[in-house]
């Protein structure tokens, strides 16, 4: 006869959990699903470290044949580290004896397997939150300043830490947000915006900017539609064969749409951005601009706080199962994850906004 005592079993361990939540089916989300946007770094302690150093090449001087070199000063290249601490995300689904009830059948391991395809139907709702919280944090981080759930506690605020505190006595600020007048009509104008702003972050780049490197701009729903109707970018298709893809493909809502070096793409919010409020999404009228493919984000990863993984590589997400340890009456399924979103060079990073201001 099944009891709470099954959960004693190796199926139900801390480590065989943890391993299951690795193969499940997620929520899809475009920012986890970006090639090369976010380097995954496993920490074994809750701490993050984050060393920068201040180099940028300089003109050489000529000088006469036998004479000395110059030499580089400053007895190398100057840096600086700072620590930063993970954050901690929890939630849990409880099972009670009553709900295992009803899967009881003496002598049969159906009774197990019921009971695994209840836990993972728990994991599976467990993961989603998991997954719509991640996706919060980086949409946050690729803009700078990643938030709670609340939307309004910060949890790191990667502009005031880096974009104008360079080591080295460097100086280099975000950019200011960018304002596309699509309703004036002009031709010439979107491209113009554009690539002030390729040019822009790739400059701020710097050394970082390389062969691969991709600058791209999600987009509320506002900015996205006056984007691809506005007649500049509607005469870039339309004078070159290309031009079916106006019709099939290029400008659908929640696709990328490539123009003017950038990889234009409609942001999916919550399906109740209806409301003007979506739980997850970006602002109607504006547009994120960030680089991919450039390292600057990383997602650091510390270990659960369970003496199983203590000083191990952190992994993506951690589950178990906590039991009633009075009256045997309930278990837990719970899911932890530990990580810390970085932006280290926020300088890259830019807004735009559909107006004139």
């Amino acid at each position: 006869m099944i009891g709470m005592s099954v959960f004693d079993a190796d199926a139900f361990s801390a480590v065989s959990l943890t391993k299951a939540v690795d193969y499940m089916s997620y929520v899809p989300s475009l920012l986890g699903s970006i090639p090369n946007l976010f380097e995954r770094v496993p920490v074994r302690t809750e701490e993050v470290w984050i060393e920068r150093r201040a180099y940028g090449p300089a003109l050489i001087q000529t000088s006469p044949r036998g004479a000395p070199p110059s030499q580089v000063g400053g007895g190398g290249d100057k840096r600086d580290a700072r620590a930063y601490k993970t954050v901690r995300l929890a939630d849990a689904s409880r099972v009670t004896a009553n709900e295992l009830q009803n899967i009881r059948r003496f002598g049969s391991e159906i009774d197990l397997k019921d009971l695994m395809e209840e836990v993972g139907r728990r994991q599976f709702k467990l993961t989603a939150n998991f997954d719509l919280t991640e996706e919060n944090l980086r949409l946050g981080c690729v803009q700078g300043v990643v938030y709670d759930a609340d939307g309004s506690t910060v949890l790191a605020n990667w502009i005031s830490e880096f974009a104008n505190n360079a080591p080295g006595g460097r100086t280099l600020t975000q950019p200011s947000v960018v304002p596309f007048n699509f309703s004036a009509g002009t031709l010439g104008s979107v491209r113009q915006n554009s690539n002030n702003v390729v040019r822009t972050l790739r400059r701020n780049l710097g050394g970082l900017d390389k062969p691969g490197v991709k600058i791209v701009a999600i987009c509320g729903d506002s900015f996205y539609d006056q984007l691809v109707t506005h007649p500049e970018v509607r005469a870039t298709y339309l004078n070159w064969t290309a031009a079916a893809d106006l019709r099939e493909g290029v400008g659908e809502v929640w696709q990328p749409f490539p123009f003017a070096g950038i990889e234009w793409i409609n942001y999916r919010s919550t399906d109740d951005a209806a409301t003007g409020t979506p739980t997850l999404g970006v602002p109607t009228a504006n547009c994120a601009f960030f680089p991919r493919g450039a390292g600057i984000f990383q997602w650091a990863t510390a270990p659960a706080e369970k003496f199983e993984f203590l000083n191990t590589p952190g992994q993506s997400r951690y589950s178990w199962i906590v039991r009633d340890p009075l009256r045997d009456a309930w278990a837990d399924i719970e899911m932890y994850a530990y990580p810390l979103p970085v932006c280290v060079l926020p300088q890259a990073l830019a807004t735009g906004h559909a107006g004139n201001s």
